[in-house]
């Protein structure tokens, strides 16, 4: 028989709170790994009644779904954290934003409906705003449309095992052009695949279809994360959530 830890098991989970929240700023250059190590002090910090999992290595009870990478800014990261106790989803986020460093700002908090689903489950797809300083909108315009035209755009990235291929035609969904002289943006739709396509995989392809080679480093900012549909729109994530319970009934937790 396995060993079990000492003591009485942890507190059971018996609320979940949904969060969104930023990355802007300097924190862009900031790993996962480090803005999770962030936010795990800030909720302590915020003194969040947090669950944590059994055994002898227990860990608070978090789920990051669809981080952005390290170098992107974004205004859509989610997180689901477990409680031990009912609180107000609204006093959870004015309190984890206050303990948060600059540049991570909570936006929003709501609870996890009931029979809603998993929050993983209403992400498949990110909407990015690239910034490309030194490259014309006409530019941006030709390369895009080559682009699109393909059936496949094969470019290399790194992976954990070496050098790997993806296709970034396949993930993209849709791609706008806009901008001002001197400073094209592009507006793309990625879906989530597996290798995941970034932002600078995008580049890399309208590279490899068009040589489009930006004089800078692309600035990436990720807009919004969700659902794709048939209509090429990206839903809300928290929207379910949203329109079931805002405020959790009974004991509201000090926080």
């Amino acid at each position: 028989m396995a060993r079990q830890p000492d003591g009485p098991p942890p507190p059971p989970t018996v609320q979940k709170l949904r969060l969104r929240y930023t990355k802007r700023g300097p924190l862009r250059f900031a790993s996962h790994r480090d803005l999770a190590r962030a936010l795990e002090r800030a909720l302590r910090r915020a003194q969040v009644p947090m669950a944590f999992s059994a055994g002898f290595s227990p860990h608070p009870k978090i789920s990051y779904v669809g981080a952005a990478p390290t170098g992107a800014a974004s205004e859509a990261e989610y997180l689901e954290i477990g409680v031990t106790r009912p609180c107000d989803p609204e006093a959870v986020r004015v309190a984890l934003d206050a303990a948060l460093p600059a540049g991570i700002d909570v936006v929003e908090c709501v609870e996890a409906g009931q029979g809603t689903g998993s929050l993983a489950d209403r992400i498949d797809a990110s909407v990015w705003r690239l910034e490309l300083a030194g490259v014309e909108p006409a530019e941006l315009g030709s390369a895009v449309a080559a682009f699109l035209a393909r059936e496949e755009v094969t470019v290399a990235k790194r992976g954990k095992n070496g050098p790997v291929d993806v296709d970034a035609r396949a993930a993209v969904a849709a791609a706008t052009v806009a901008g001002d002289p001197g400073c094209a943006i592009l507006t793309v739709v990625v879906r989530q695949v597996t290798p995941a396509v970034r932002p600078d995989d995008v580049v890399a392809a309208l590279a490899a279809v068009a040589d489009l080679r930006p004089p800078s480093p692309t600035r990436a900012v990720r807009e919004a994360q969700g659902r794709l549909d048939d209509t090429g729109r990206v839903a809300d994530p928290l929207g379910p959530d949203r329109l079931a319970r805002t405020h959790c009934q009974g004991e509201r937790a000090t926080v």
